[in-house]
């Protein structure tokens, strides 16, 4: 899979500008936090603004600097790509890092470097994504958020490992 079309499945769910009381990550707009936009300008030289004025050039940079990039998905196999990416748009780089060096056997240390690319590559893509969306799963179930957010995550989780499951 390319850039591109795991961003049109991450923004799926994403959706558009919310602000809801029980999630950590404040005010945000198609999966952006208001505080990654604001790192994101600042870095730029650029004022603040609210993440409701997010453009559509300034999602995808942010994804691609601070998600893909971040997982070196163009190094991963087809489908794992997928699953790494959305994983860490929803929890974070570090942890789907992790996860997924689990996944693999690779020593888990949170950043994907060239031994967690060949560990994945000595793996089977399908078992890889298998065992990286289970436990992401359970990962959520044990949030205290899971109860309001829960329903959501876990359609989630489990459509991001049909599509990446067909792309291996």
């Amino acid at each position: 899979m390319d850039f591109e079309s795991c961003l049109k499945l991450v923004l799926k769910h994403e959706g558009g500008f919310v602000n809801h009381p029980k999630d950590p990550g404040g005010a945000t707009n198609r999966g952006v936090t208001q505080a990654t936009y604001d790192g994101w300008r600042s870095g730029r030289n650029l004022a603040p603004r609210s993440v409701r004025l997010i453009t559509d050039r300034e999602v995808s940079a942010i994804y691609r600097r601070d998600y893909w990039d971040a997982v070196r998905a163009d190094d991963l196999p087809s489908g794992v790509d997928y699953a790494v990416f959305d994983f860490a748009v929803n929890s974070g780089v570090s942890r789907a890092s992790r996860f997924l060096q689990e996944a693999c056997g690779a020593h888990q240390d949170g950043k994907i470097g060239p031994a967690t690319v060949a560990a994945v590559k000595k793996v089977a893509a399908r078992s890889v994504v298998i065992r990286l969306c289970e436990a992401r799963l359970h990962f959520l179930q044990s949030l205290k958020t899971w109860s309001t957010f829960g329903k959501g995550w876990g359609s989630r989780v489990a459509e991001v490992k049909e599509a990446a499951l067909r792309a291996c």
